[in-house]
């Protein structure tokens, strides 16, 4: 169908698209729907696990394990509900008719998190889940069906498009935190409903725009004329509606029992894409065999990297000096660390990228990077751990988890833009969506480990410099030795992947 997305494994050539500022145009009214899903979606990191804890768990410390592991489970099946639906917009209704029906049920879910209950807060999540599987697999991959199979832009313009999911990050704490202590609740009283209701607007705006703008498009993702959509969009529709309580059920489950369901999900998908790839031959097959190999390393680096919506939070609140005179750096705020240094780093790195030229890291070695980097940034939580905490305090500086969001930056960089690029390039033809799904999949069991590893920094009884000490010692050893292992091998998957740069 129209919606199937071009990977590179067949030359493809684009409708001819006006540029801008040396790309399609079409990328930019991407740039800027993905720019508001992102706001909606980062808007309420910051205040989940908080508001799970002085919501449903009395403000007690007993609050946070749970609450990371609800967390972690709610942020991987976001990602996992990406394997189905790019399955549907590749099989059945089209990419464009996929963006704007989860659009519409993620402002939905945004809506009911807002309520106080936690039974329907739980179900609130479960409706973003299904809403974000429709949404957010299909518009990263519609950004690879902007170029040629060969055009050297195509790593840039996935930077600049992750560039638009990071201004919206960026802005979304900021926004939501100065509503919800300052103008509806107080530093020690947040209204948290306003952070849920914010979110929801950016989400309904985020829908708005692909609607208005898709005409750009020149039918890339349209459905095919005469093809019943009516029909099969209301049986997709259907499907998304029973899959709310199924996801609901998931998310009341032990986070382990999800983590080993998890596991067994990307069998499923990584046996299609083999299948599909042995059929084009040996070189596809390669390819698709290099793919799986990266998205293992890709589960440990989400692993480490998702404690900012988790742990790293209570750290802030309870261990990180941030108070500067009167005034007490927001908790908040951290969260659009990591964003302000993509939006910095991101112009440095496309653009290094392309002047390195035949210089130019393999893909292996910047994913091999990226681990590294995310390692170094818990090394220096034990350095502060062990020699920074202030003997009054009993804190560490400000500027220590400040660092870390910018190193762990440098590490995203060096993979998650590049990890959405191979995968257009290394998946078979006809299954680009499901690739692009798989590649979620992916991040979603490292989301569900990251849930889980946060509750066993935390303990019983909430976080102490002693678990937390512990907790991320483990993090640097086990990103730093998977960083050296993938530099070793990365001559092999490169080999795999037949050219592919």
């Amino acid at each position: 169908m129209s919606g199937a997305v071009d990977t590179g494994n067949t030359e493809y050539t684009p409708p001819a698209f006006d540029q801008i500022l040396g790309h399609p145009k079409p990328l930019w009214m991407l740039f800027m729907a993905e720019f508001w899903e992102r706001f909606a979606f980062y808007g309420i990191r910051w205040a989940m696990v908080l508001y799970i804890v002085a919501q449903f768990h009395g403000g007690a410390g007993t609050g946070e394990k749970p609450a990371s592991e609800l967390y972690g489970a709610y942020l991987a099946l976001v990602y996992a509900g990406a394997i189905f639906g790019g399955y549907v917009a590749d099989k059945l209704i089209g990419f464009q008719r996929s963006i704007l029906t989860g659009a519409v049920i993620m402002a939905i879910g945004l809506f009911m998190i807002a309520i106080p209950n936690e039974e329907i807060f739980k179900l609130g999540l479960a409706t973003i889940i299904v809403g974000n599987g429709l949404f957010k697999p299909i518009i990263s991959t519609m950004v690879g069906k902007l170029y040629a199979t060969s055009d050297q832009r195509r790593d840039s313009g996935f930077t600049i498009f992750y560039m638009g999911i990071n201004i919206g990050a960026m802005i979304a704490p900021v926004i939501t935190q100065v509503l919800a202590q300052r103008y509806f609740g107080t530093t020690e009283t947040p209204a948290y409903k306003v952070v849920f209701l914010t979110a929801g607007i950016g989400m309904v705006i985020s829908l708005f725009w692909f609607y208005l703008g898709r005409s750009q498009l020149k039918g890339i993702g349209a459905a095919e004329a005469g093809s019943g959509m009516g029909r099969v969009a209301g049986v997709a529709a259907i499907g998304a509606l029973i899959g709310i309580p199924l996801f609901y059920f998931l998310l009341t489950i032990d986070a382990m029992y999800l983590q080993y369901l998890l596991m067994a999900l990307i069998v499923v998908p990584a046996v299609m894409l083999l299948r599909e790839g042995m059929r084009d031959g040996a070189v596809a097959r390669d390819k698709v065999l290099a793919m799986l190999s990266i998205f293992s390393f890709n589960v440990l680096f989400w692993m480490f990297f998702e404690q900012a919506g988790s742990s790293f939070n209570f750290l802030a609140e309870k261990i990180v000096n941030r108070n500067f005179g009167t005034w007490e750096f927001p908790t908040a705020w951290f969260q659009s660390v990591n964003s302000v240094a993509i939006i910095t780093l991101a112009p440095v790195l496309a653009w290094l990228w392309v002047r390195m030229g035949k210089a130019n890291p393999s893909i292996p070695r910047k994913f091999g990077l990226g681990l590294i980097f995310n390692g170094l940034a818990f090394l220096l939580l034990m350095y502060a751990l062990t020699n920074l905490i202030d003997p009054v305090t009993l804190m560490i500086p400000f500027w220590v988890l400040f660092a870390v969001y910018v190193i762990q930056s440098i590490g995203e960089l060096c993979l998650s833009p590049i990890g959405l690029s191979m995968t257009t390039k290394l998946a078979p033809a006809k299954l680009g969506g499901l690739a692009m799904g798989c590649w979620f999949l992916s991040i979603a069991i490292g989301n569900n480990l990251a849930g889980i590893f946060a509750g066993e920094v935390s303990g019983e009884g909430g976080m102490t410099a002693a678990s937390a000490l512990s907790g991320y010692t483990f993090g640097f050893y086990a990103l730093a030795g998977a960083g050296v292992v993938l530099f070793l091998i990365a001559p092999l998957i490169q080999k795999l992947m037949h050219g592919v740069k």
